[in-house]
């Protein structure tokens, strides 16, 4: 299941330069994960500064 990005997102961007399929892009109030570029390798998850990105379920 592909990683999400919750509403504790401070739309910062330092996800978006650690996904290899880039799959984060910005949203109108966040940054989003497209689902189906989603490798679940986890890679964004270490660079969140707030933890707002969780596996999904």
């Amino acid at each position: 299941m592909a990683y999400v990005i919750t509403d504790a997102c401070i739309s910062c961007g330092a996800c978006t330069e650690s996904c290899p399929t880039d799959a984060i892009s910005e949203g109108d109030t966040q940054y989003n994960i497209d689902a189906n570029t989603c490798i679940d390798c986890g890679a964004c998850t270490d660079t969140c500064p707030v933890g707002a990105i969780k596996a999904g379920e």
